[in-house]
């Protein structure tokens, strides 16, 4: 318990930091900034100490974090998951606060793009178990969610509808084909007793990008916000509307008011002035398309990433006393043995004479296995208390490199 302590501890400290230094503009100098960033060094060293020394059952293996593969995957993922959040998280912000929609339509906007990440995990799984190929389809969908993020930073208010729609569908498409195929690679390239503390291994970094993926962009997002808005608005251009918020006081702190109230409530922009609301739009535009520029750039580092894991076969043969991969498994029963020995000719029982019975009886070939999923058992059932399947994140005996 330790462990998830000091890591829910960290996640946490990270964004109370962000959110009061980027969000509510505290200074540096404020303890309620730099005490949170310490706090955050303080549990991310422990949590690495706990992990690496002390837990007996660590959510990072320390022995998948020499491993090549694992590491690699576990990067891919992070930046794919930070890409995705991203993009979900600021997508609908853009038509509230540029095109001045309703927050209920600004959300349906996401519907076409949450159907194809339903549709690009089916391909993604259909595609690899006819071809048994997970790297090609990395390679050329890899790059989907890098040209949807450059889309969507270069959308304007007078671009067509269709393409205000649709220009989501290549991320959610590309990005789940990503995470479905590197989820795959990362099994072929460990052992039966490791897939699931590899499986967690994975998600562990998806799950950190996609709290980044939200925590990061709103930060950037929330400061160069704040940087337009004070380019753009003036007091010249913004005492009818601090006359009517009741915003009194010295001009300089009214307009940091009416700034703050802008940053924070996106429904406010479609009810200002026409002067002021154009300026705030505008202010809008360029701070969205920054966070998309970094959705872009975290999508395109992550396929750098994947560039380096290698194809692996995975089709396999299952015979007598042996699983998918070469390791040993329970020796099947007569009726599921794949080198099952037929009694009895093929064909129908008429048409053979006593002597034909006496022929060599048929031998069936063994399966051909293609592994896509974790475990591979007679009863559909898996015991995750076994170690030959279930495993240790601290073996006693560590597996070679990958």
């Amino acid at each position: 318990m330790r462990h998830l302590f000091t890591l829910m501890g960290a996640v946490l400290s990270i964004l109370v930091f962000l959110s009061t230094r980027f969000s509510e503009e505290y200074p540096w100098t404020s303890r309620a900034v730099y005490v949170p960033l310490i706090l955050s060094g303080l549990f991310i060293v422990s949590f690495v100490i706990i992990e690496l020394l002390v837990a007996p059952e660590p959510v990072l293996a320390p022995f998948l974090l020499k491993q090549k593969i694992p590491v690699l995957v576990g990067i891919s993922n992070c930046l794919v998951a930070t890409c995705n959040f991203t993009v979900m998280y600021n997508f609908p912000t853009w038509f509230q606060t540029v095109l001045l929609t309703s927050a209920s339509e600004a959300g349906a906007r996401l519907i076409p793009n949450g159907i194809f990440i339903s549709y690009g995990s089916l391909f993604a799984g259909w595609m690899t178990h006819k071809t048994g190929k997970y790297k090609r389809l990395n390679l050329i969908f890899g790059l989907f969610p890098f040209v949807a993020a450059i889309l969507l930073s270069m959308m304007r208010e007078d671009s067509r509808p269709i393409v205000l729609w649709l220009n989501t569908l290549p991320s959610g498409f590309g990005n789940t084909v990503v995470l479905q195929t590197m989820l795959i690679a990362l099994l072929a390239h460990l052992p039966n007793s490791a897939i699931a503390v590899g499986t967690g291994f994975g998600q562990l970094f998806r799950g950190i990008g996609q709290v980044g993926g939200v925590a990061v962009s709103a930060a950037i997002f929330q400061s160069v916000l704040n940087v337009e808005l004070h380019k753009r608005i003036h007091t010249d251009n913004a005492n009818e509307v601090l006359k009517l918020f009741h915003i009194v006081g010295q001009s300089l702190n009214a307009l940091v008011q009416l700034i703050t109230r802008i940053r924070h409530s996106t429904s406010l922009v479609a009810t200002l002035p026409l002067e002021l609301q154009r300026a705030a739009r505008d202010s809008y535009a360029v701070a969205l398309r920054t966070v998309f520029i970094l959705a872009a750039c975290s999508t395109f580092l992550a396929y750098l990433a994947r560039l380096p894991i290698p194809d692996k076969s995975l089709d396999s043969i299952r015979s007598h006393g042996q699983s998918v991969n070469g390791e040993p498994t329970q020796v099947p029963t007569a009726h599921e043995n794949p080198l099952e020995v037929s009694e009895e000719p093929e064909g129908d029982p008429d048409d053979f004479d006593a002597d034909d019975r006496d022929v060599v009886p048929h031998i069936r070939s063994p399966p051909r296995r293609r592994r896509l999923s974790a475990y591979d058992s007679s009863d559909g059932g898996m015991d995750l208390e076994n170690d030959d399947h279930g495993g240790s994140a601290r073996p006693r005996i560590a597996y070679g490199s990958v």
